[in-house]
């Protein structure tokens, strides 16, 4: 009985094991059936080329071929020329009494702009009189020693006392003097009031100075600053890629925004050893003489002539496409089909066209109405 029973067991364990087993499931799922179907690739037409089924509707130019120099346009302002900026101070302290001039006005070498109430110009005018008194009694005693050493009646070094003192009188009378006139005080006019005149002609372009305002002379912000507008400095910023476009002496030309039709020529007299670090620019200045309508902060476009000649491509200018930025054209591939292809647009030219700096090659065929061709592409 135990081996029967043992037999027994083991029939039975050997077949539970097979039915767990995978290998003896006779139900289980096929694993090429639940693999993933295999992936399907659907190419993308290329959204550049459009098919017309009438291409004859968009009709073809040629473009021409121009030998020109490469330009670059950049923006900048008008500036003073710092050389030419002159301050106007008022080297004694005191209350401002009046203000003749003011901000923007032209003024004149010699003209009144302000008067100043100083208590310094005050005690000037006094020890200068003081002096020249002193000195007008030195003199007298030295005439009277001179008469009284030549009868004998005083020693050689009574003389030559007197002389001394006579002539540490005539220094003091001469500083007395020197004071007066650095402080701006007329010595022929004894008065506490000071007039501040223009040193030279020219523009104010700044002002610190207002009436009943005090001054601390030169420890003061200078009251006023006169520019010679005569000429004038145009700063442009340059960026790093186009730096080989500009050199010192070279002359660009100048447009104006506020008068289109003036044209100006500019001598770049300094381009900055520093770059920006944020925008990766330079400045470049420009000396200009002033015609009389170039304003501080006025913006301006300075065109850079590069020196060697280029082939470029010209195109007429309804044959541009200017989209998100960028400008296009379209070039005919043949079968109806037409190719949209990025140019770089120059500057316009006489007749309706435009200048092609970089895209197409001079010779090659271009859609002549290329908005056109976008709308159809569009549909």
């Amino acid at each position: 009985m135990t081996m029967k029973y043992r037999s027994f067991t083991v029939a039975s364990l050997t077949a539970v094991s097979c039915l767990l087993l995978p290998g003896c499931n006779p139900g289980r799922a096929d694993p090429r059936a639940e693999a993933p179907p295999p992936a399907r690739v659907e190419h993308e037409s290329n959204a550049g080329v459009f098919r017309a089924e009438r291409p004859e509707q968009f009709p073809l130019a040629v473009a021409c071929e121009r030998l020109a120099a490469p330009e670059l346009n950049v923006t900048g302002t008008v500036s003073p020329d710092i050389s030419r900026n002159i301050p106007v101070i008022s080297a004694a302290s005191g209350r401002v009494l009046e203000v003749r001039a003011r901000l923007g006005d032209t003024v004149t070498r010699g003209q009144l702009l302000m008067r100043v109430q100083s208590q310094d110009v005050a005690q000037a005018f006094s020890d200068y009189r003081q002096a020249v008194a002193d000195e007008t009694l030195t003199h007298t005693q030295l005439e009277r020693a001179r008469d009284l050493y030549v009868h004998g009646a005083i020693s050689l070094n009574d003389l030559q006392v007197a002389e001394d003192a006579e002539t540490k009188a005539r220094v003091a009378v001469e500083t007395a003097l020197d004071r007066l006139r650095v402080l701006g005080a007329d010595p022929h006019h004894p008065s506490a009031i000071v007039d501040v005149r223009a040193p030279a002609s020219g523009v104010i372009t700044d002002q610190q100075v207002t009436m009943a305002a005090g001054t601390q002379g030169l420890a003061s912000p200078n009251a006023f600053t006169i520019s010679d507008l005569s000429h004038v400095w145009i700063l442009c910023d340059v960026y790093e890629n186009d730096l080989h476009f500009v050199q010192v002496g070279q002359y660009a030309d100048i447009r104006l925004d506020a008068y289109p039709d003036l044209r100006l020529k500019g001598r770049i007299s300094n381009i900055g050893p520093i770059l920006d670090p944020n925008l990766r620019t330079a400045k470049v200045r420009l000396e200009v003489r002033n015609p009389g309508m170039l304003r501080l902060g006025m913006f301006v476009t300075a065109t850079f002539h590069a020196l060697k000649k280029e082939v470029r491509a010209t195109v007429p200018a309804a044959a541009v496409l200017h989209l998100h930025d960028r400008d296009w054209v379209w070039v005919p591939l043949g079968g109806g089909q037409f190719r949209r292809v990025e140019v770089k647009a120059g500057s316009m030219l006489p007749g309706n066209l435009q200048e092609i700096e970089s895209g197409i090659e001079p010779g090659e065929r271009v859609v002549a109405n290329a908005l056109a061709l976008e709308a159809a592409a569009e549909q």
